[in-house]
């Protein structure tokens, strides 16, 4: 079914992110899994094009133009080249709100140039050892000292943890408070006391690097904290709609790219005779995915317009999620069995797929988490 949601200038910066991935990050797809992080140059490069923080204000080097249809191209494109690693949907879908909205005219001159030049690599620290889905547990705490915060605790789960040269905390600057006690608060490379644990070891997504942070009566400047002190977790569950939407279109991406290689591998291999793909088992599986990926698009592409339109809903922004999330993983599992004994070999790209999408319906939220947000819209 063609796509209706996108006009001739949403087609030019797909072509532009498309010769960006292909040159700069699909030629290093083994280097940084074997490396397990992305080269920087990747991330300058990916400046210089235009393809990170179009949505901050021309002033600052954005341009000033908040419509996710640009962050869903990413993702597609992103998935449709095979690369691999480098954190741009972090840096384009969940950091912005962040740093546009909830920062002084001081902090976005300080910050978001070398942001969008791709010179200052960005994470949002929120998951703890004890706190993943449970926002609310988090026992990071920042106690202000002066003209000073001194935040001690830890995260884990941090994408571009190692490269990171600005991380933005949750925090409890109220400890008593509960939830409206977490505050936001930035805290920049080599701040003392700020440590990188360990790279964590993963399934998949071997080349994004995510690691453990620690901090361990680090001193940022008051100046730091974004948004309003005690209001971090609200500020956080704003930002979860367009997080989610932005892992869905990932996902349904993800499982289009391994539809496209089972496709091709099915009429290339041979089987007693003639090509896998003309037995009738392979071929209705084939044509089962392939109505499977053209519904879910079909709903993909309305929530990404009702996010363009402000009318996206927390429920819908789940739905998408849970739905891609699962579909997608069903869809890349019943690919690489078309492979027989090649799938399971790492060089063959659809082993690579497997690995990365399951983590797709952990992160940014459980489906299980998803299907409670689902179930209490209903009433229940």
């Amino acid at each position: 079914m063609r796509r209706t949601i996108f006009t001739k200038e949403h087609d030019l910066f797909r072509d532009t992110a498309r010769s960006y991935y292909l040159r700069e990050c699909a030629p290093h797809t083994e280097e940084w899994e074997r490396d397990g992080q992305v080269g920087r140059a990747a991330w300058t490069a990916a400046g210089k094009a235009g393809l990170i923080g179009w949505q901050f204000p021309e002033e600052y080097g954005g341009q000033g133009i908040w419509d996710f249809r640009y962050n869903a191209i990413m993702a597609e494109e992103m998935a449709a080249t095979g690369s691999v690693g480098i954190g741009l949907g972090l840096q384009n879908d969940v950091i912005p709100p962040y740093l546009m909205h909830l920062t002084s005219p001081e902090q976005k001159a300080r910050w978001l140039p070398g942001v969008i030049a791709g010179e200052t690599i960005c994470a949002l620290a929120l998951s703890e050892p004890a706190a993943g889905s449970d926002l609310k547990g988090i026992r990071t705490t920042a106690r202000r000292d002066g003209d000073e915060w001194v935040i001690d605790g830890s995260k884990t789960f941090i994408t571009n943890g190692v490269l990171a040269d600005l991380v933005v905390v949750a925090c409890k600057t109220d400890p008593d408070a509960g939830h409206k006690g977490i505050s936001l608060i930035v805290v920049e490379r080599g701040a003392e006391g700020f440590e990188r644990g360990r790279k964590l070891d993963k399934v998949g997504m071997k080349a994004q690097d995510t690691a453990e942070l620690f901090f361990r009566e680090v001193r940022v400047p008051a100046e730091n904290l974004i948004g309003q002190e005690g209001r971090g977790f609200y500020h956080m569950m704003g930002n979860l709609p367009t997080e989610r939407l932005a892992i869905a279109v990932a996902a349904l991406a993800s499982a289009e790219r391994a539809f496209g290689c089972a496709v091709e591998y099915a009429k290339d291999r041979t089987a007693f005779g003639r090509p896998i793909g003309q037995f009738q088992a392979n071929r209705f599986a084939l044509a089962d995915i392939r109505a499977r990926l053209g519904v879910a698009r079909v709903y993909l592409d309305g929530c990404i317009m009702a996010l363009v339109e402000g009318e996206l809903t927390a429920e819908e922004a789940a739905a998408a999620k849970y739905w891609a999330t699962e579909t997608g993983w069903e869809v890349i599992d019943r690919c690489m069995q078309l492979f027989g004994g090649y799938g399971y070999v790492n060089e063959y790209e659809i082993a690579r797929i497997w690995r990365d999408s399951r983590v797709q319906r952990v992160f940014g939220g459980t489906s299980e988490i998803m299907l409670e947000i689902i179930g209490r819209s209903l009433g229940l």
